[in-house]
C-alpha cells in the first residue's frame, strides 16, 4: 500500500508510517512466536529501535505536535541509528544462522555417528550372543562327554571290582569247599557208624542199665552228627552260591531282545522249581511291550538278575500257597515297557510280601528272609550291583506284607 501511495504521488507520511508500523507489528509478532529460535530473537532486538522511532514519530504526526520539527535532528539521528542498528543485528542474525546451521550439521553427524555406533553395538551384541550360545553348546557337549566318561569309568571300576571279587570269592570258596566236603562226608559216615554200633550193642549181653546208657550216648552222638551234616550242607549251599556268583561274564555288551530274555529265564526259573517240587503249580502272566526291542546289555549278567527275581517270586507264592488260604492261586506276572529313555521290567507276585522292617535291607550282601538252608543272601545284592553299576540303571522294590511284591528294573534305552 505504501508503494501504491508513492506511485500515485500521494504524499501522506502518516499513512505510510501506519502501514509500515502494521508491517513491523506483524514481523514482531512472528519473531515473538519464533523467540526460541536464536536468530529470531536477534532480529527482534534489531527492529526494536526503528519500531520505537516509527511509533513515536507516527503518534507525533497524528497529534500535529511541533515537537517533531523541533527535535527533527534528534529524530533523524534516531532513525539513522535505528537503520544502522537494524542492519548490524541482521548481520549478527545471519552469522548466528550460519552457526546454527553448522551446529545442526554437527548434530546430524553426531546423530549419524551414534546410529552407526548403536548399529555396531547391536552387531557386536549379536556376535557375542552367537559366540556365547556356541560356547554354551560346547560346554554342554563337554559336560555330556565328561558325564559319559565318568559313567564309563564307574562301570569299568565296577567291572574290575566284580572281577577281583569274583576271583577272590572263587578262591576262598574252592579252599573252603574241600574241607567242607570232608566234614559233610565224615558226618554222614559217622551217622551210619552210630547206627551200626547201635545194632551191635543190641547183640551184646549187657545189663539193661548199661545198654540204655550206651544207647543214649549213641543217640546223642548221632543227633550231633546229623546237626553237623545239616549245617555243613547249609555252608555247602553258601559256597555253591559264591561259586555261581563268582563266574565271570564276557564283559561285552550285546544287542539283546529283553522280551525274549525275560521269557526264557521265566520258564527256566519255573521249571527249575517244579523239578524240586512236583506239586507246585503257578499261573505265569506276561505282557511284553513290542517297542522295547533290542538294547545293548550284558546278557549273561542281566539273565542272572532276572533268574534271581523270578526264583524269589516263585518262592514267595509257594510259601503263601503252603499256608492253605482258600481260593488262592499263585501268580507271577512279568511285563516290559518303554518309557521315554527308559526300559522297565516289572516282576510281580502275589506271594507273602516283604515286611517293612526288612525291606530296606534286602539288597545287603548275605541278608535273606528265607529259612536256614534255603537262601544265601547273595542273589539280590549281586542283582542290585549288576543293574545299578554295570548297566547304570535302578532296581526298586514295592511290597505289601501278605499281598505280594513288585520288583522294577529300569535300564537306559
Amino acid at each position: 500500500m505504501s508503494l501504491i501511495l508513492v506511485v500515485f504521488g500521494i504524499n501522506t507520511d502518516v499513512l505510510v508510517n501506519i502501514f509500515w508500523s502494521c508491517a513491523l507489528v506483524m514481523i514482531i509478532l512472528v519473531l515473538v512466536r519464533l523467540r526460541d529460535y536464536r536468530p529470531a530473537r536477534t532480529i527482534l532486538t534489531a527492529v526494536a529501535p526503528y519500531t520505537l522511532h516509527l511509533a513515536v514519530t507516527t503518534i507525533l504526526r497524528l497529534l500535529n505536535s511541533g515537537l517533531l520539527k523541533y527535535f527533527d535532528d534528534f529524530f533523524e539521528s534516531w532513525r539513522v541509528f535505528g537503520w544502522i542498528w537494524l542492519f548490524s543485528f541482521i548481520w549478527i542474525a545471519r552469522n548466528q544462522k550460519k552457526t546454527l546451521a553448522k551446529e545442526q550439521l554437527l548434530r546430524e553427524e553426531e546423530e549419524k555417528a551414534k546410529q552407526q555406533i548403536a548399529a555396531q553395538n547391536t552387531e557386536l551384541e549379536r556376535m557375542v550372543a552367537e559366540r556365547t550360545a556356541a560356547l554354551t553348546q560346547q560346554a554342554k557337549a563337554l559336560q555330556s562327554t565328561l558325564t559319559e566318561l565318568r559313567t564309563t569309568q564307574a562301570q569299568l571300576i565296577q567291572a574290575e571290582k566284580m572281577a577281583s571279587l569274583g576271583e577272590l570269592t572263587a578262591g576262598i570258596a574252592h579252599e573252603i569247599q574241600n574241607p567242607l566236603n570232608f566234614v559233610n562226608n565224615f558226618a554222614e559216615v559217622s551217622v551210619e557208624l552210630c547206627q551200626e554200633l547201635r545194632e551191635e550193642v543190641d547183640k551184646l549181653g549187657l545189663a539193661e542199665a548199661d545198654k540204655e546208657y550206651m544207647l543214649e550216648i549213641l543217640n546223642d552222638l548221632s543227633h550231633n552228627q546229623a546237626k553237623i551234616n545239616q549245617h555243613g550242607q547249609r555252608a555247602a549251599s553258601i559256597v555253591k552260591g559264591m561259586l555261581q556268583h563268582s563266574r565271570a561274564s564276557t564283559g561285552e555288551r550285546q544287542a539283546t531282545d529283553l522280551n525274549d530274555l525275560a521269557d526264557e529265564y521265566l520258564r527256566l526259573a519255573y521249571h527249575g522249581l517244579r523239578a524240586k517240587d512236583k506239586t507246585f503249580n503257578a499261573t505265569l502272566s506276561t505282557s511284553f511291550d513290542e517297542k522295547v526291542g533290542q538294547i545293548e546289555v550284558l546278557p549273561q549278567d542281566l539273565g542272572r538278575v532276572l533268574l534271581n527275581l523270578f526264583s524269589n517270586a516263585f518262592y514267595a507264592v509257594q510259601q503263601r500257597q503252603k499256608q492253605g488260604e482258600p481260593d488262592y492261586q499263585p501268580t507271577v506276572t512279568v511285563s516290559t515297557k518303554r518309557e521315554n529313555s527308559q526300559i522297565k521290567i516289572y516282576v510281580r507276585d502275589n506271594g507273602t510280601g516283604i515286611p517293612e522292617a526288612v525291606r530296606q535291607k534286602i539288597f545287603q550282601p548275605f541278608f535273606t528272609t528265607k529259612p536256614s538252608g534255603e537262601g544265601t543272601g547273595l542273589g539280590l545284592s549281586l542283582s542290585y550291583d549288576i543293574v545299578t553299576k554295570a548297566h547304570n540303571g535302578t532296581l526298586a522294590v514295592e511290597s505289601q506284607e501278605g499281598k505280594g511284591t513288585d520288583f522294577i528294573v529300569s535300564l537306559p534305552a
